[in-house]
Parts: structure tokens; C-alpha cells; sequence
């Protein structure tokens, strides 16, 4: 099939874009195109969200809804539930989730679940581009299978690519979306040069490799690259604790070595759709081919450790003070995963909450962000837990307060002069100078 009228309507912004999966990875793509000047429409199960984005209001707290209300006034942004109208597209992003299972296996529920959806109503010479994080070999052995079975062949009258999301929510500048390259694999010369010319418009650079395959593992290896390191500082963190030392004074100063390293942070355990997970799609997978992957795994066993150690330097503080874990009121400051941001992923505030709360600990939390514990998959029993109201009086009355995401707007002066207790697991309280004897760094 003739690729070329698809690839001018790429270059002339005729073409419409469908993106699949509204959430922190698909709204600010579909966002991005549409102020491009393509017609995009973005689907979803979940229809608040598509009546959200219809009446031009962000459910998420980084993405204005004076964006959205902009490109919908245009007629340049829709959504819908009706996946019926995947025909309208022209190109079709896949931006679902793709958790582990119970037993740390790739749950491919949402990808299966998508592609079934839209395989129907994929018109002729579409392309279709998986963005969702997974193991190599899953565009080819999973996806493309169930989109021919509705007489399509990929390559031929079906284009189909995979291009790895590199979304970092709640930052801007160099760390945003529409600065970073985006790289773009297929499996075959018509689908790699439809997804470039796609893709090309809204980041900087599009690099393109040979496969899928490849590009599935270029965003495995970003990531696993990311957990290895992070769980070497928090080993760090550990010993250097007992030696008395401050890791983050270590690693300040290490930093400034312009070769050889690149800092990393500790923290009271990993967070997020990417680094907690995808390391894992790879030892998964790996076992196919008899491969084990030592160092992975056991970066995953320190990382996954670290909520119990911060409730252990919460406790051993407590008992400094003669004070019992069980029985006290303990304030969690922070549910999501990171700092700025209303994502909760699996954060490890969650398991925290319920490490202190099987401990015997009163717990409530404070998030100004997240106001009330969304459903989770793992930590469902939390959910619609109510925040405090930020008071002085309301910061003395807990025996502690553990610091687990460093909210840059929180007054952390104010926090230590009001609390009988801090335990930063953050270092959001580094440049606080008086009430320094409240605080235990964790």
C-alpha cells in the first residue's frame, strides 16, 4: 500500500490522531498534537474523563484546563468512550497501562483489551503506535496479532509501530514531553518511516531503531537504569547512616565531578508507573531464554525494603523519646509518588500507610495535592481516606510526622517548628536551621 498520501497528510497536519488512554502519559500527548494544528480525539473507558475533556476542564493537576478549553473551543481536541470512532483516525497512540500481576508478572490486560477494541474499526493504511512501557517482543507477538484478525496485514495495509512514552509528570523545560527525542522502532521500512514522520512534528528529534524489539528494550534499559542506581543509593543511605555520615552531603559534593557520575537520590522506596515495574517485565521475559538477571532482582529486593527501613528509624526515633510505635499518631506528609504532583502510582506512601498502621500506629496523612486516597489495585482499603487541614495546632497534636514526598509548597520551617518530631526521608527539611534536634533524617 501506497504510503505517501499518509505521509502528506503528516506534513500538511491533516491528519487526524486518535489517542487510546487518557491518563498522565495519553492526555498531554493528544494535548501536544492538537496544538500542533492536528484534529485529535483522544478515547477512554472511563467517560468522566472524556466529558471532562469535552467541556475543556484538566483532571490532572499539572496540565491546565486553559489548554484543554483552547484546543476544544478550535476543534482541534474531542473525546469520547465510543471506540466505534477509532475509524475517524488516521494514526491510533496507545497509552494504557501495563501493572504487574500479584505474582510480579506483565499484566497485558489493557494493551489485549485495547487492541481487541480497536481492531474492528482500524480503517485501511492506519497506523498504530504502542506507546505502553513492556517486555521486547510484545508489538509483535501480542499486539499485531489481534489487529490482523479483522483481514489486515501489518506492513501491507496496516502500519504499526512501538515508541516508548518518556513522560516525566509535573516537570517542565528540558524534562517536559515536547523537549525530549522520542525514539520509534518497527518492524518494517513503510511503518518505522510513518511513525518518524508522525512523531516528528512534536518532539525535537525522532530516533529511529531497526525493531520493535529494540525499541521496547530501549525504554526497559532507561528504566532499569534508573532502579539500579537509585537502590545503590539507598544501600548507600544505609551505611552511611550508621557511620554517621549524610548521604546527601555525600552525593552534593559528588556531583560536582563533571565525568563519572551522575547523582542519584535515596528515598523512602520506589514510585511511579515506570521504575517499580518495568524492571521486572524484563526478568520476566527473560526467563524465556534462560537468562537470569541477578543485579535487576536485587535492586528490586533493596528498593522494595526501604518503606520498612524508614518505619524502622521512625520507630527507633520514637523510642528515643520514650515513645511507642503502637499507640501513637503518626502524620504521613505526602501520598503521591513524587514531589508536585497529584500522581499516586504506586507510591511507596501507600505502603508506608499500611507498614505504620499494622504497627498499631494512629495514621492520617496530608497532601495538598491529593486530598482524598483515590482506589489503588494493591491498597484498595485505603482508599477515600480524607487528608488533614493544614493547621499549627493540628502539626502538634501527631507524635510524628514522616516526610515521604518533598512538596516544594509546604512551609517545612513551619512544619519543624510546629511538630514534636519529623522524620525526613526526603531531605525536604535540608535548609530548615532552627528545631534541627526534631529532626531524623531516614
Amino acid at each position: 500500500m501506497d504510503i505517501a498520501p499518509l505521509l502528506q497528510r503528516f506534513k500538511n497536519h491533516e491528519a487526524r490522531i486518535g489517542v487510546v488512554g487518557l491518563g498522565y502519559v495519553g492526555l498531554p500527548l493528544i494535548l501536544e498534537f492538537a496544538q500542533k494544528g492536528y484534529r485529535a480525539i483522544g478515547f477512554d473507558i472511563v467517560e468522566a474523563h472524556c466529558q471532562s475533556l469535552r467541556q475543556g476542564r484538566s483532571y490532572i493537576a499539572h496540565i491546565p484546563s486553559e489548554s484543554i478549553e483552547r484546543e476544544v473551543r478550535a476543534g482541534r481536541l474531542d473525546a469520547t468512550s465510543d471506540f466505534a470512532r477509532i475509524g475517524e483516525a488516521d494514526a491510533v497512540l496507545i497509552c494504557v497501562p501495563t501493572p504487574l500481576s500479584h505474582h510480579l508478572e506483565p499484566d497485558l490486560s489493557y494493551v489485549t483489551a485495547t487492541a481487541e477494541s480497536i481492531a474492528p474499526y482500524v480503517k485501511p493504511g492506519c497506523l498504530v503506535a504502542l506507546e505502553s512501557t513492556t517486555y521486547p517482543g510484545t508489538t509483535e507477538e501480542t499486539l499485531v496479532p489481534i489487529l490482523e484478525k479483522h483481514g489486515r496485514k501489518a506492513g501491507v495495509d496496516l502500519f504499526v509501530a512501538y515508541s516508548p512514552e518518556r513522560e516525566d509528570p509535573g516537570r517542565g523545560g528540558s524534562h517536559s514531553a515536547p523537549a525530549i527525542p522520542k525514539v520509534a522502532g518497527a518492524d518494517d521500512e513503510a511503518s518505522r518511516a510513518l511513525a518518524q514522520a508522525l512523531y516528528k512534528d512534536i518532539v525535537p528529534q525522532v530516533v529511529a531503531v531497526t525493531s520493535t524489539r529494540v525499541a521496547e528494550a530501549v525504554k526497559l534499559t532507561e528504566n532499569i537504569f534508573r532502579a539500579v542506581n537509585i537502590a545503590l543509593v539507598n544501600e548507600l543511605k544505609i551505611v552511611y547512616t550508621r557511620m554517621g555520615i549524610d548521604v546527601w552531603e555525600v552525593i552534593d559534593a559528588a556531583k560536582t565531578k563533571p565525568f563519572g557520575f551522575m547523582p542519584f537520590y535515596p528515598g523512602p522506596g520506589l514510585g511511579g508507573h515506570c521504575i517499580p515495574i518495568d524492571p521486572f517485565y524484563l526478568t520476566w521475559k527473560a526467563r524465556e531464554y534462560k537468562c537470569n538477571t541477578r543485579f535487576i532482582e536485587l535492586a528490586g529486593e533493596i528498593n522494595s525494603a526501604m518503606p520498612q527501613y524508614v518505619v524502622d528509624r521512625l520507630t527507633g526515633a520514637l523510642n528515643e523519646r520514650e515513645k511507642p510505635l503502637k499507640g501513637s499518631r503518626v502524620l504521613l506528609l505526602g501520598i503521591a509518588y513524587k514531589s508536585d504532583v497529584d500522581d499516586m502510582r504506586e507510591s511507596p506512601s501507600l505502603e508506608l500507610f499500611d507498614l505504620l498502621l499494622g504497627s498499631g500506629a494512629e495514621v492520617a496523612f496530608y497532601d495538598p495535592y491529593i486530598p482524598v486516597i483515590p482506589p489503588s489495585r494493591e491498597h484498595a482499603h485505603l482508599a477515600g481516606r480524607r487528608g488533614i487541614e493544614w493547621r499549627p495546632e493540628t502539626i502538634a497534636a501527631f507524635d510524628a510526622v514522616l516526610i515521604a514526598t518533598a512538596h516544594r509548597c509546604v512551609d517545612y520551617e513551619g512544619l519543624v517548628r510546629q511538630a514534636q518530631l519529623v522524620v525526613d526521608a526526603r531531605n525536604a527539611t535540608r535548609d530548615v536551621k532552627e528545631g534541627r534536634e526534631k529532626i531524623v533524617m531516614a
